[in-house]
Parts: C-alpha cells; sequence; structure tokens
C-alpha cells in the first residue's frame, strides 16, 4: 500500500475568472524488499504509515482543492490545512509559482473555512501536508496555465503549442505579450476544451528546491501578522475562564458572583463546564474579576495522583521480560515525563454567537470536528455554524484541539455578545495539553556479533485523540494491513509511525495504554520521540556491547543505502570521533518516518552534569524530494531545540491532580543559551522521480537519542529517566 505514481484529471469550475481544481487518483504497488544481515520483516509503518492513511481519506474530496487567477494576475489558492509557523503557506506557494510561472510575490495563500464537504481532507498533522497537497497543488497550477495559454492562442490565432509563459505573461513567438490577469476571464470560457495538462518536468524547476525566505516573514517580524486575538470582530468583548485547581475538575457554586460582577469593568460572570468565565471591558478587568471569584469546585479525575504513582501504574502496565534468556541480553527502563505543547501563542478564540447562525475565528488544526462539535452544543445545524481557520503562532499538536473556540461559543451564547477569549499562560500549562508520560521496556538479544532479537514494550498514559484523527482511521479500517484495522485509535497511530530502522533479526514494538483521564494530546512526533529516542539510546549501548563503534555499528545494520548516507553525511560533517576534552562528548542518533530519514550528531558539554549544553550540532536530512530547503532547516533546527528541551531539562510535575508548572520561568523549555551557536542543517538532494517525504515531526527522536548518547559518553552514565535534570526548583503559583 505504499504511495506510488499519481496521476490527475482538472477541471474547469464557474466561475467569472479562471478557476481549477485537481483530483487525485493514487495507484499502490508493493514495497520494495530490502537486503538484511539477519533478515527482519517490514513493519507495519515500512507497509503503510500514517501519512499514507491520510492521503487515503482525502482522496475522494481531493478535487475540491481550488485555485483562482485574478484580474489583477494573482493567484489565490484556498488551503485546507493550518498554518502555524511550519512554512506550509510558504511551500504551497512556491509549488504553485513554479508551476504558473509566476513571481512568489503573486501568489496568495488563504486559509480556508471549516469545509465539511472535505469530509476527512482538513486535518493538519503527521507530517502530511506537502505530502498530501504536492501534486494536487501542482495539477491545479498547471491546469491553470494551460487555460492562459488556451486563451492567448486564441486571441493571437495562433497555436499554444508556440507559446510560452514567463512572469506572470504568456508570450508569444514574435514577443508580444499577454499577463494572466488580462487573459484570466477569457481562460475560464468553458468552450476551452480538450486541453492537456502537462507538468514541469523536476529539472525544470527553477523555484521549488531553492532556499526561499518565508512569505510571511515580514508581516511576523513587524508584527503586522494577525493572530485570532488581533483581528477586529465589532462588539467582542474580553473574557477569561476561572479554571480547577485539579484536571477536569467541576464548578460545584460560586459563592460571590454579584461582588464580582459589581466589579469595574466587568460585563459578566457564565458558568460553563471547564470553569468560571468573566467577560469585560478589557482583559486586565477579565483577570482581576475571575482572580477575584471564590468557587467551591467538584474533583477531577485524577486528583490522588502524582507522579510517583502515574509511575507506578505505566511501569506495572508495560509487560516484563521473561527471566529466561539463553543468549546474550541488554536490557534497558527508560522513564519520560509529561510535557506541555507550550506554543508561544496561548489558547484563544472569538465567538459571536447569535440565535440562529454563530462565527467562530480561532486558530485550528481540525476545524470541520470543531464545527460539528460546537454546532452541536448550540443546538444549531451546522450549516449556520462557520468556522474560519485563522494562522497561529504555534501549535506542535495543540491545535488539533479546539477547546478554546468551545468555551468562547458557549460564553457568547450565554452572554448574549461576541467574546475574545484568552487562556493565560497558567492555563496554557496546567490545563492544556501535553505529551502522555511513558515507561519503556527494551531487549535485545545477541550472539557472534549479530543482533538476534530486538523488543520494545511501551506503556504511556492515552492519548486523547477525539480531533478527528479517530474517524480517520475508523473510516481506513478496511484499507489498512490485515488485523490492524481492528487495532485501538492508538495502536493503529503507533504502529503506522513506530518502526526500526534496522536489520536487527526478530522486533517487535508494542504499545500499552494507562487509562488516565488527563488533557493528553498529540505532541511533535507523537510517539517516536520517546520510542525511538530510547531505542537509539539502546543502540549506542548494543554497539558498546560488541566492542564496535557507534557509527560503524549503525552502517553495518541500517536496511537501506539510503538511511546510510544520511548517516554519513552527517558523521562526516561532524567529524565524528575527534578528540574531545573531558567532560566533554560527541552522540549520534538516526530515524527514519513518513518517507523521510535524518542522522543527527551533537557535541555535548557536560563538565557540569546538573547543566550540559549541547554546543554542536549536525544534521542530514533525506525528505525525498524538498520544496524549501530552508523551511526544513527550520523544522530540523525546531526539532532540535524540542529534543534539548525535553531531554535535559523541560517537563511537566504532577502533583495531587495538577501539572506544578505555570510559566516559561517555570517549564524549562530552552533558552537561547541552552541552544548550540554552531548548527549545520544538510538537506540532501532528491533522488530521480522522488516525491516529498513528511519533515514537520521528524527532527525531535534522532536529537533526542543523539544528546542522551552524548550525555552518557561525557559522564559515564547511562541516563534512564527524561529529562535528566528535573527538579522543581521554584515555587509553584496558586492553584
Amino acid at each position: 500500500m505504499a504511495v506510488a505514481r499519481r496521476r490527475f484529471l482538472t477541471y474547469l469550475v464557474a466561475a467569472p475568472t479562471l478557476t481549477v481544481a485537481a483530483q487525485l487518483v493514487m495507484d499502490a504497488v508493493d514495497p520494495a524488499t530490502a537486503s538484511a544481515v539477519i533478515p527482519t520483516p517490514p513493519a507495519i509503518a515500512d507497509l503503510v504509515d500514517l501519512g499514507d492513511i491520510l492521503i487515503l481519506a482525502g482522496l475522494p474530496t481531493s478535487d475540491m482543492l481550488v485555485l483562482t487567477v485574478g484580474e489583477d494576475g494573482t493567484a489565490t489558492l484556498g488551503l485546507p490545512r493550518e498554518e502555524v509557523g511550519q512554512g506550509l503557506t510558504t511551500a504551497i506557494a512556491m509549488l504553485v509559482a513554479e508551476e504558473l510561472d509566476l513571481p512568489l510575490t503573486d501568489v496568495r495563500i488563504e486559509l480556508d473555512d471549516a469545509r465539511p464537504e472535505l469530509l476527512f481532507g482538513q486535518l493538519t498533522g503527521s507530517s502530511n501536508s506537502v505530502r498530501s497537497l504536492y501534486d494536487p497543488v501542482r495539477h491545479a497550477a498547471a491546469a491553470a496555465r494551460v487555460r492562459l495559454l488556451a486563451a492567448a492562442a486564441a486571441r493571437w490565432g495562433l497555436a499554444a503549442g508556440k507559446l510560452t509563459t514567463g512572469g506572470g505573461s504568456v508570450v508569444a513567438p514574435d514577443g508580444r505579450t499577454a499577463s494572466y490577469g488580462s487573459l484570466s476571464a477569457a481562460a475560464a470560457d468553458a468552450s476551452l476544451t480538450g486541453l492537456t495538462v502537462t507538468l514541469k518536468a523536476e529539472s525544470q524547476h527553477t523555484l521549488v528546491g531553492t532556499p526561499t525566505s518565508r512569505i510571511d516573514a515580514r508581516r511576523i517580524v513587524t508584527g503586522r501578522q494577525e493572530y485570532t486575538l488581533d483581528l477586529d470582530v465589532p462588539g467582542a468583548k474580553p473574557c477569561m475562564v476561572r479554571r480547577p485547581p485539579t484536571v477536569n475538575g467541576t464548578v460545584k457554586s460560586v459563592a460571590n458572583e454579584a461582588a464580582v460582577r459589581a466589579m469595574g469593568g466587568v460585563l459578566d460572570v457564565v458558568v460553563i463546564p471547564t470553569g468560571v468565565a468573566v467577560v469585560a471591558e478589557t482583559f486586565g478587568q477579565a483577570l482581576a474579576g475571575k482572580d477575584a471569584l471564590e468557587v467551591t469546585w467538584g474533583p477531577g479525575t485524577i486528583d490522588g495522583l502524582s507522579d510517583d504513582g502515574i509511575r507506578t501504574k505505566l511501569k506495572a502496565a508495560a509487560p516484563s521480560f521473561s527471566s529466561l534468556v539463553l543468549t546474550k541480553h541488554l536490557d534497558a527502563e527508560f522513564d519520560f515525563a509529561f510535557v506541555s505543547h507550550a506554543p508561544l501563542e496561548t489558547n484563544s478564540a472569538v465567538a459571536d454567537v447569535r440565535s440562529d447562525h454563530a462565527t467562530i475565528w480561532s486558530g485550528l488544526k481540525s476545524p470541520i470536528v470543531a464545527q460539528q462539535t460546537i454546532a452541536a452544543e448550540l443546538g444549531l445545524p451546522e450549516d449556520k455554524v462557520t468556522v474560519h481557520v485563522v494562522q497561529a503562532g504555534g501549535s506542535f499538536g495543540r491545535r488539533l484541539f479546539f477547546d478554546a473556540a468551545l468555551e468562547a461559543a458557549q460564553v457568547s451564547k450565554a452572554s448574549g455578545r461576541p467574546i475574545r477569549l484568552m487562556w493565560s499562560r497558567i492555563d496554557d500549562m496546567r490545563h492544556g495539553r501535553m505529551r502522555p508520560a511513558t515507561h519503556h521496556k527494551l531487549r535485545a538479544t545477541y550472539a557472534l556479533g549479530q543482533v538476534l532479537t530486538f523488543e520494545h514494550r511501551v506503556a504511556a498514559v492515552e492519548t486523547d485523540f477525539r480531533h478527528g484523527l479517530g474517524e480517520i482511521l475508523t473510516a481506513m479500517a478496511t484499507k489498512l494491513p490485515t488485523g490492524l484495522g481492528n487495532e485501538t485509535f492508538a495502536q493503529t497511530l503507533f504502529l503506522t509511525t513506530v518502526k526500526s530502522p534496522y536489520n536487527f533479526g526478530v522486533t517487535t514494538q508494542t504499545l500499552t495504554e494507562v487509562p488516565l483521564t488527563m488533557h493528553t494530546g498529540s505532541w511533535r512526533s507523537v510517539y517516536s520521540a520517546n520510542a525511538r529516542g530510547a531505542e537509539e539510546i539502546l543502540v549506542d549501548e548494543l554497539a558498546t556491547a560488541l566492542g564496535k563503534d557507534p557509527v560503524s555499528f549503525r552502517r553495518t545494520f541500517l536496511k537501506t543505502d539510503a538511511q546510510r548516507a544520511v548517516l554519513d553525511k552527517a558523521t562526516s560533517a561532524g567529524n565524528w570521533g575527534r578528540t574531545m576534552p573531558a567532560g566533554h562528548a560527541q552522540g549520534v542518533a538516526f530515524h527514519e518516518e513518513y518517507k523521510s530519514r535524518t542522522a543527527c550528531l551533537v557535541e555535548l558539554d557536560a563538565t557540569d552534569p546538573k547543566a550540559p549544553r549541547v554546543t554542536k550540532a549536525v544534521i542530514a536530512v533525506d525528505v525525498g524530494r524538498p520544496i524549501n530547503p530552508r523551511g526544513l532547516e527550520a523544522q530540523m533546527l525546531g526539532g532540535l531545540t524540542d529534543a534539548i528541551s525535553t531531554t535535559l531539562r523541560a517537563g511537566l510535575h504532577i502533583d495531587k491532580g495538577l501539572p506544578l508548572e505555570g510559566s516559561y520561568s517555570q517549564f524549562h523549555y530552552a533558552r537561547q543559551k541552552n541552544s548550540p551557536t554552531d548548527v549545520q542543517v544538510i538537506v540532501l538532494p532528491p533522488a530521480a522521480e522522488a516525491e516529498p517525504g513528511g519533515a514537520g515531526e521528524l527532527g525531535v527522536p534522532a536529537a533526542v537519542g543523539a544528546i542522551a548518547n552524548a550525555y552518557a559518553r561525557a559522564t559515564g552514565t547511562h541516563p534512564r529517566t527524561f529529562p535528566v535534570n528535573f527538579d522543581v526548583d521554584f515555587t509553584p503559583f496558586p492553584r
């Protein structure tokens, strides 16, 4: 079921100016087999990964991707995905500009509103956006180009084959030009039929594959980029919510509602399922009002639990290995803490709910489910709820959930006015979504220089997938490899993302979930950040047990030449094996996911083991066909920073039912002083006919492994709990 060649049909959509859409038809072929040291059967993720599933799910509605060329000559594409800082709008604009022979400055990307007719085609996640949109966008742009050529040919009485395009114009052999804008209306004429759409050959690309700055960079750095709370929605009043002292606590009563209503600027006090909302003239007044509330709270869902209790449950849930083993073996256990998504822009939404319709604005990665849920909550038909998707300031999985939009709609309905709802940073840290804590048990057996078996048993706090992904997996169950369609959502996601790239004999990777009702959610790389990070640590220890260098050991057991090429590039550029001062060391790791692969080499200064610092990193990445190498560099830098943070210091402590951390000063995400000044990201060139792989989640797992391995070599210890330095070195905010 691996994604192979694609072909497209294009057609005209009735419009006053040129508008085209593209329909994807996918053929599937069997995956290629790889030679093995000791043959390892392909994992499910080798046969079909989560990105493949999302592409398949979106096929029936892929023809609804619409591109318009206006009379001003600009091309505008409606993008059914969310831009959260990953650079997606830039990559898509590059594809349009390339295929249309149009300057990048003349391309506009607009985020689509929630479109329920797209069914499963409007979820942003799983490193899937460029993979799924690469061909549809190119074919839509190519279809527009062909129609513009036909319109110019009709105007001049020339054969279309004699005309060329460039710089936003059609050019005749005698030098005459006609701008796209002047041809747009004629190109929309339905009488232009029988046209053949041909894509540019990749060898003719002049923009795609070239490092390109983001199309929204100037707006962002000058403060002109509009985020949700920047929108000018008439009459929308600020709102904040007083939240419970434990996760999922409920409101029993409010003792001083009248007194809070009488406070300066306070307009309303509204009880909603997640807390007590205060609406005011300013956010400062709303904050003062919600802090003044005296609320009696009902119990939450994990009130009696803290880190130690959760860790005990996880360790018990991961099956132990037999004590009877006849070959040499290496065992290891690892624990990873809860982690906040911590996007720079906190959760926010604007809602205007009327008696017969509602309008919502928010940064949303699953807008269709948001629309459906909000409509049901308000008692309105879905077509009476308009959900506008707004560019967001970070996500890392957080904005798959639409809780702020739902809360804003609830408050707006109860208060009878438009609402601008903002979560505080404390809200976002303590009541937002978090990466589940995990426990890992690994065993590798070996003999005569070969790895015979490799087992990995993961126990994780249950991940919440109620944001649309679960429905997609259910709908695609019959198209999954035999047996996988009967797995739970979590098992399916785990098995279609986590795989070992090594020929380690009989390899098994399993997941057991612990059903704690917490605010969990997919965090960048989902299961792979922890699972593959732990595996790469064990790979280093296996190399030591077998008397091998960690790099040559990996080269021996990696399955493909493409994998080895990435490892060779990173270790060569990083001067692997060079002499390091005492307390300093190099670390290396490899990861492959979503048809892409990367190797990371870091150098780490751990002369003070309580304050280690990554001083250098070299990252090689092969994503098949890179669209914007500069965007890929940013993705890999982001993955490295996430790994530095969560491997060394950043996590959430759970204490009696609530995270202790409530700000960036307490959640120790990497600062500038923790970041290496020497970072090199090497983007490998594409192979012939290569298609894009996923990139957004690729960079974390290898960096986690590399940093942990460098720490072990520098300190002579083997870290088993992450982050390695995880003290409560702050005074928690009041509950």
